[in-house]
């Protein structure tokens, strides 16, 4: 499986619309051109009319005119922000993307008690590595969105990536839990969790995976380390989910497997109404498309 796989997939569905919130972005629209190419979606673009057709003019003259994009209109960046979240709350679109706009202000809308896409759960960030040598994809949550998890926010962001890898094709996704040693220590938080995770996902409140941890990275994603520490059974360094215990941890690993590995990636919200496209500026334009389309194959 790869993110170009994703694409294809993602393409078969019909009738997606996606609205981003603050659209009058270079980096946003080539995501936008480079999406419609691969007939991934629609786009409701948010943002000031005159703004945007001007630069749509000036440098994206083919999405002028173009039957699957639709301006809104709108007199601010909090306008297009809550407009956006609105749009899909109402099922007039199926997936929020982050245009140039803070993302504290449109997780803010998202939040909303009125019109957000608030479901109770929690919301933790989900990414896709197609890293060279793997023959799978690696899930890695969460790198972005919650600070410290404790054991009930750790299986709730499992839960999260579990249904993503589900929508990618991963029907039964090998869960690792990561801490720094494979054994259980109670001076080490992050080694009890993951053997709770374990038993909870044995019991079935944690259902659609297999859990093994606590696992370091080697063990986890090698089996020929798992074998040197003698780690064995049929998951043993097979990890589809990869859950770091904090974001400290998530954000190094995160961004060592984009500088170090030129690893390629789409990343996804999960939890709310709909998923969320929260790329960064640093984001390439294919970045931006593996998220869209990751986000597509979740929201159906």
């Amino acid at each position: 499986m790869t993110l170009k796989s994703l694409i294809l997939k993602a393409a078969s569905y019909k009738s997606t619309v996606v609205a981003v919130a603050s659209a009058a972005d270079v980096d946003v629209l080539e995501a936008v051109v480079y999406a419609i190419q691969k007939n991934l979606a629609s786009f409701l673009l948010f943002d000031d009319e005159q703004k945007l057709k001007m630069l749509i003019e000036m440098q994206f003259p083919q999405l002028m005119d173009n039957p699957k994009v639709s301006i809104q209109h709108v007199s601010s960046t909090v306008n297009a922000a809550s407009n956006a979240v609105r749009a899909v709350s109402k099922g007039k679109a199926d997936v929020l993307m982050k245009g140039n706009i803070p993302t504290s202000m449109i997780l803010k809308e998202v939040l909303n008690k009125e019109y957000g896409l608030r479901t109770g759960k929690i919301l933790s960030h989900v990414a896709a590595f197609e890293v060279s040598g793997y023959d799978r994809l690696l899930f890695i949550t969460d790198a972005a969105m919650n600070i410290s998890p404790d054991l009930i926010t750790k299986a709730q962001i499992i839960r999260n990536a579990v249904a993503v890898a589900h929508s990618c094709g991963v029907l039964e996704p090998i869960v690792a839990p990561l801490a720094a040693m494979e054994t259980v220590n109670p001076a080490m938080t992050h080694t009890t969790d993951a053997a709770s995770l374990v038993v909870m996902n044995r019991r079935g409140q944690i259902a659609g995976c297999i859990i093994d941890g606590p696992l370091a990275l080697d063990n986890a994603i090698s089996p020929k380390a798992a074998l040197h520490k003698g780690i064995v059974g049929e998951t043993a360094g097979k990890a589809d989910i990869l859950v770091v215990p904090n974001i400290e941890a998530g954000n190094i690993l995160y961004k060592s497997l984009v500088y170090f590995a030129n690893a390629k990636v789409g990343g996804i919200i999960q939890g709310a109404r709909a998923p969320i496209v929260l790329t960064s500026r640093a984001d390439s334009a294919e970045s931006k498309v593996y998220s869209l389309a990751l986000a597509i194959l979740s929201s159906k």
